[in-house]
Formats: structure tokens, sequence, C-alpha cells
């Protein structure tokens, strides 16, 4: 086997388990998986999305549910507080654009009776709100069009409706599906699925011409939390009394950042190695990455392999003295 060939398959074999991490836990629709093109097409994606990631620093896109309805009282009202009362146009699952107070009225009876019947209150979730973001200086007219199109691939066969808000600091959507599906079966999103979406997203913007990752917290060394919408608006009114501790310490979470350091250290010592001035190149961005990373104690003395010396820290040296 070439040398090329070597370095290419470490990329694949650990690449796949930072940027497509499987799921061993949850029956979820299948996770993103690299492509069945060549060992060489393959090791040039996660090139990709390693230069994204840590040269690039491309935008993280959020998407996020952000609450439900268990009842039509809540799920009328949400229509209401994302629609700005009807002054906002709604996208339905149809490409329909409905506006007005009445059409948010028409929407809501067209959800009570548009299957199972869904009362005023109930005990079960009826309807899930999600939030689909991007940080500020993105086209808010991409934003949503990007939304679209990652509805109508994850959202199929349900009713939905999207709105864009784009008066704030960040152009993002708002998007509330119904859980029931038009042939019964219920949405029930979970960890994996979320990421999922994030990745959908991020591809429905690249198709755009936007720069935007969807890498993992754990893959970028990210220890914070992201907050429920509740949280926010209680902190904005002056209502939060508690303050939630920041960050990830739990076993779980250490165990999945030494995972993914593990795969940093065996991807940059492979590139570091390579006869390739870029891929030389791309190794001492991701050292330096790892260096102004936020690790754990005990996780940066980690090495990628004990058998073999690692030429991370003099390709670290080389780039910091250019």
């Amino acid at each position: 086997m070439s040398q090329a060939s070597n370095i290419d398959g470490v990329l694949v074999q650990w690449g796949d388990r930072l940027f497509y991490p499987g799921n061993r836990v949850v029956k979820v629709r299948p996770q993103p998986k690299l492509d069945d093109g060549s060992m060489y097409q393959r090791a040039d994606t996660i090139r990709k999305r390693i230069e994204s990631t840590v040269v690039k620093r491309a935008p993280q896109v959020m998407v996020k549910v952000t609450g439900g309805g268990r009842g039509m009282l809540a799920i009328a009202a949400h229509f209401r507080y994302i629609s700005k009362n009807g002054r906002l146009g709604m996208e339905n699952e149809q490409g329909e654009v409905l506006q007005g107070r009445s059409a948010v009225y028409e929407l809501s009876e067209e959800w009570r009776y548009g299957g199972s019947l869904i009362g005023d209150e109930g005990h079960r979730r009826e309807a899930f709100n999600i939030m689909l973001s991007m940080p500020r200086g993105t086209d808010p007219r991409i934003v949503q069009r990007a939304a679209s199109e990652f509805a109508k691939t994850e959202l199929a066969n349900h009713k939905y409706v999207m709105v864009l808000h784009d008066y704030q600091a960040h152009p993002h959507v708002h998007l509330s599906v119904r859980a029931e599906s038009f042939y019964g079966k219920r949405l029930n999103p979970r960890k994996a699925d979320l990421q999922r979406w994030r990745e959908t997203f991020a591809e429905k913007l690249r198709g755009y011409g936007v720069e935007a990752e969807a890498t993992r917290q754990a893959t970028r060394f990210q220890t914070r939390n992201s907050e429920h919408l509740w949280r926010l608006k209680a902190r904005e009114d002056g209502r939060l009394r508690k303050a939630r501790p920041e960050g990830k310490s739990s076993p779980k979470s250490r165990t999945t950042r030494t995972e993914a350091l593990r795969a940093w250290l065996h991807i940059g010592q492979a590139l570091a190695k390579s006869p390739d001035a870029r891929d030389v190149k791309l190794a001492g961005s991701i050292a330096l990455f790892l260096q102004g990373s936020s690790l754990p104690v005990g996780l940066s003395r980690i090495p990628p392999d004990r058998t073999q010396p690692t030429r991370m820290g003099a390709v670290v040296d080389h780039e910091v003295r250019r």
C-alpha cells in the first residue's frame, strides 16, 4: 500500500468517527456517512471538513427544538407568536404563504382536524417547535431558502409552517411541525436526529455558497450547553433567579471528548507524515487548533499512537515561525 493510500485510510477511519459518529443506543434514521466513492474521494471529504473546522472556522449552524404544544391552545398561540399575529407570512409544507389573522385561525383549525383530533389541551406533545439559526451577517433570504429545503427533506409527510425572523441580530427561522404524520407515524426527535438535522441544514446552506458547518461540540471541544428559549426570555425579563452551571463534566462527556482528541491526534499525525505540503500545513493547523482549545485536564497528554513518535510539535513550531 502506498504512503498516500495509507494516509487516506487513516483520514477515513478516524475522520468518520470524528465527523459522522454513529448512534448505538437509539434507533433512528441513518446518520450522515461518507459516500461510497473511492478512498481518495472519501478522504478528500474529510480534508474539506477539517479545513472548514480548524482553518476557516466556518459558522456553526444551530437547529434546536425549543418546545412544542400539548394541545391546540398552545399550538395556536405559537402560530400567533412566530407570525406576529398574522403580520408575517408563514410558509407551509406545500410552499404556500399564509398571512393575516384569519389565515392563522384557519391554519389552527386545519391542524386540529387534519388527522387525529387535537383537543385544546392534552397529555402528549402534538407539535414540535424548531428554530434554525445562523450568525449575524448571513443573508436572511438564504437562511429561509435553506430552511425550506431542510423541511422538505427531514419533515416530509408532516404538516409544518415556517416563518423567517430577520429583524434581530442573527437571522433565524421558526418552524412548527405537527407530530403526527399523514400516515399516523409520530415524530420523536432524539439527539442523533438533531445532529442529522444540523448536517442537513448546513448542507443546504453550502448549496447556496454559504460557509456553514455542523460539527459536534465534542469535536470542537466546546463545553457550553445551549440554553432553552424560556431561560433566555426569563433572563431578558429579569425573571431568572437561579444560574445554570456552565460546561459539561459528566464521565460520558469526558469520554466523548477523549475519543475526539484521539481521533484528531491520529489524523494530525498521519497528515504530518504526508509528502504533500498541503497535508503538512493542515496538520499544523490541527495542532494549533488543539493548542487553542479548552481541553479538560488530562486529555492533552493522550498520545495518538504509543508505538510511533509524533511530528505535530515540530509542525506547530514551523507554522508559528512562519
